[in-house]
């Protein structure tokens, strides 16, 4: 829906409040109109006073040149390097969230894929950094989402700021000292079970793909389950190769037919749509017979029962890593002190659908 002229002049005025300079190409992006029409809008609010042009910038009366380039022109003109495993998956709502933050303060993102092949991952630095990156946002393809025999050695050997993205170093590790943006995914998973736990459900299961996110998931899973004092189902959660859909169904029908499991976290939400159809086969029903929350919501909403599922919050990890990133880069170029590493954890979120019913279980 198209803004009013009134609206437009008072979202510039938001933008440029907040963010202290804006091109004109910018702000016409952000409100989808063109560099004409929000040349017309910024010309009448400079009339009146309310925004100053300034070497070509938008900025809020009263900024000085000084303070204008320190805040808008700080980016300008700088590259940053991304290399993901894939760009399909969380990573395609991570790589945009990363590019439009670059974008906004007139930087460019350029993007390396590692195809989860580890090898890859210094390869693609190499490329990046010889390109003219001089920062770099790193989602490694670390199999268990740590590094191990010294995966994280290509990491250090450059000198530019680089920040992990959804990977942990752990503490001892060299690249532990790098700043990192993930999500919290042991909390999505203990969100989960309490939902569960909400609903009356007491033997719960986790059937979950192998891969970075296994071992967060499984810790959370664990933690919660403890912490609510329900039962624990054997072999909970198992964790199977990717694509190996019919051992996570043969698991599933025995939990609940021999073990009189009622409720699962499957991740991830493609796994979860691949198997609901496969459990009906067997005689089992989502949600009368088997609710279900799947981990990453995807596409969980466009099942044939909307699943539930664990939102990680793939866009602000984005964003934040490449606004981490761009702050370090600030640093260096103005010669101040480094701020402290940062290792930032975010919350995802549970989205309710179908797949879980809506009934507390009888005891």
């Amino acid at each position: 829906m198209r803004l009013h002229v009134d609206q437009r002049h008072e979202r510039v005025l938001e933008l440029v409040r907040e963010r202290g300079g804006l091109r004109v190409s910018e702000l016409a992006a952000e409100l989808g109109v063109s560099a004409v029409t929000l040349r017309r809008d910024v010309e009448a609010l400079a009339a009146r006073g309310r925004v100053q042009r300034l070497h070509g910038a938008v900025v809020w009366p009263g900024d000085t040149a000084a303070e204008v380039r320190e805040r808008s022109e700080g980016a300008e003109g700088v590259v940053i390097g991304m290399i993901v495993p894939t760009t399909g998956h969380i990573f395609s709502d991570i790589v945009r969230g990363a590019r439009e933050a670059v974008a906004a303060q007139g930087g460019r993102l350029v993007l390396g894929v590692s195809g989860y092949v580890d090898a890859e991952d210094p390869v693609q630095a190499e490329h990046l950094l010889s390109g003219g990156a001089q920062g770099l946002l790193a989602a490694p393809s670390w199999f268990g989402g740590v590094p191990e025999n010294g995966q994280e050695k290509w990491l250090l050997e450059h000198d530019v700021p680089a920040v992990l993205v959804e990977r942990l170093a752990p503490p001892g590790n060299p690249a532990a000292v790098l700043d990192r943006v993930r999500t919290d995914r042991a909390h999505g998973a203990a969100v989960a079970v309490g939902h569960f736990a909400g609903l009356g459900h007491r033997r719960i299961t986790a059937v979950l793909q192998e891969g970075p996110h296994a071992a967060q998931i499984t810790a959370g899973y664990q933690a919660a389950v403890r912490a609510l004092g329900l039962d624990v189902d054997k072999g909970a959660p198992t964790v199977r190769e990717h694509g190996d859909y019919e051992a996570g169904v043969d698991y599933l029908v025995e939990a609940v037919k021999k073990r009189r499991v009622t409720a699962a976290l499957v991740h991830s939400d493609e796994d979860a749509i691949v198997l609901v159809p496969r459990l009906q086969a067997c005689g089992i029903r989502v949600p009368d017979d088997l609710a279900l929350i799947a981990y990453e919501d995807e596409v969980a909403g466009l099942s044939d029962v909307p699943l539930t599922a664990v939102a990680p919050p793939t866009r602000a990890v984005g964003e934040l890593s490449a606004r981490l990133l761009l702050e370090r880069l600030a640093e260096r170029r103005s010669g101040r002190e480094p701020g402290p590493r940062q290792h930032l954890d975010l919350l995802p979120e549970l989205r309710i659908r179908s797949s879980c019913g809506g009934e507390p279980i009888a005891e």
